[in-house]
């Protein structure tokens, strides 16, 4: 049993990381010994710190003969550190995933599927949760978290500009802007830093609008049809007109020291639990509202479960499903949630939450789309959020910016085919 809580923090080692030096899993089967990479997924370091501690020890009181590490790692660089790490057979037995990242581990042949260590519990979890951590019929990590977001909006911005009723669709918000104008506010967040996940800026607006990321069979993208047109029609028309803060430029889905936090914006529209934790102390208890998910032609927010898969070069693959099976089971799927005030992605657990805004929060739960998983999903979004830059600066029009971004992404659709 170890006595100290393993981190991986030190400049020194995040260099050695970044360069692929670090072995996490070269003992043999019989070791004994699984590696995890795991990431900040518990906003308050300290409470972090102390609850993978606690699941090391738990586990290993569990599982005797297995000796788990679970190194904490940044949200910074990941891909670029997990798929260095992988490309040199190196890395962690166990790493956390989302829906987005699992296609293009899988297409490299880097991830093993981890369908035995849910042979007990599979029909427990919600399909779609299940669904999107699969690939060609086997799942590739085992689900321990659902997130989900929906509309933030502080209430004393809204009653200053004499809106009693919140916003809840594209109309109703282009309605609202010239009255919030009328009283010194914006009316909408949003985040176009090349850093911020489209997941949680344009991509929701895309869905809303009815449209794709990507064609059906997946060889080209479809961002650039009439209803990617229409989102960031939507999207450059607020912010020419000052309804979107000019800070969004730089944000990257953050919400202290921002517009949201600093009541500069009176909505959001991709806002975590957390983030109303967060207003609820900056605004106070009364002027936090949390609607349901904001509506163009469909109502949807973004939400995805999180999960844990196996390198493909693991040599301790059996210690790896252990501690996957442990993970998925339903009283760390509970604390999981408390810890990090996620939700279930177990139908027969129910996360415990006394937070005023779990039953809006889990009523959008119903609404949320996990993204849309293809192996160049992040290579995309790297090539999209300069162009969506381009159109709020009025440099391009929304056409122009969206062809564009399409003709790169298509190219590079075409060389991985």
């Amino acid at each position: 049993m170890k006595t100290g809580f393993k981190r991986a923090a030190t400049s020194l080692t995040l260099l050695a990381l970044t360069a692929g030096l670090i072995v996490g899993c070269t003992e043999d089967d019989d070791s004994g010994k699984v590696t995890v990479w795991m990431y900040p997924v518990i906003m308050d370091p300290k409470a972090n710190a102390a609850y993978w501690k606690s699941i090391e020890s738990d586990f290993e009181e569990a599982e005797d003969g297995v000796d788990v590490t679970i190194e904490q790692l940044p949200w910074e660089n990941r891909d670029q550190k997990l798929a260095t790490a992988f490309a040199g057979s190196k890395g962690p037995d166990v790493v956390l995933l989302g829906p987005d990242q699992i296609p293009q581990y899988h297409a490299n042949g880097a991830l093993a599927p981890v369908d035995r260590a849910l042979k007990e519990s599979k029909d427990a979890f919600r399909p779609a949760a299940l669904e999107a951590m699969s690939q060609d019929g086997k799942v590739y990590a085992g689900p321990i978290y659902h997130t989900v977001t929906s509309t933030l909006y502080n209430k004393k911005l809204l009653a200053k500009a004499g809106i009693s009723k919140p916003p809840t669709t594209w109309d109703e918000i282009r309605a609202a802007a010239p009255k919030l104008k009328s009283a010194g506010l914006t009316t909408l967040d949003y985040s176009a830093s090349n850093e911020a996940s489209l997941n949680m800026s344009f991509y929701p607006l895309l869905w809303q609008a009815g449209g794709k990321v990507f064609a059906d069979d997946g060889k080209k993208v479809a961002f650039n049809g009439p209803e990617g047109v229409e989102a960031l029609t939507f999207l450059t028309e607020l912010f020419a007109s000052g309804a979107v803060p000019k800070s969004g430029l730089t944000n990257a889905n953050l919400f202290t020291d921002q517009a949201m936090g600093n009541q500069r914006v009176a909505m959001g529209f991709t806002n975590t639990p957390a983030d109303a934790l967060l207003a609820e102390r900056a605004w106070g208890k009364d002027n936090v509202i949390v609607g349901a998910a904001m509506t163009g032609a469909k109502q949807v927010s973004f939400g995805m479960p999180g999960g844990l898969g196996i390198n493909a070069k693991s040599k301790n693959v059996s210690g790896a499903e252990k501690f996957i099976a442990f993970m998925t089971a339903p009283k760390q799927i509970e604390s999981m949630g408390k810890a990090g005030g996620f939700f279930s992605p177990r139908t027969d657990v129910t996360v415990p939450n006394s937070s005023p805004y779990a039953k809006q929060y889990e009523e959008a739960l119903a609404h949320t789309v996990p993204g849309e998983p293809h192996p160049a999903a992040r290579q995309l979004m790297a090539l999209l959020s300069p162009e969506i830059q381009a159109a709020l600066t009025g440099k391009k029009s929304p056409e122009e910016a969206l062809d564009q971004a399409a003709k790169q992404g298509n190219d590079l659709l075409a060389r991985q085919r």
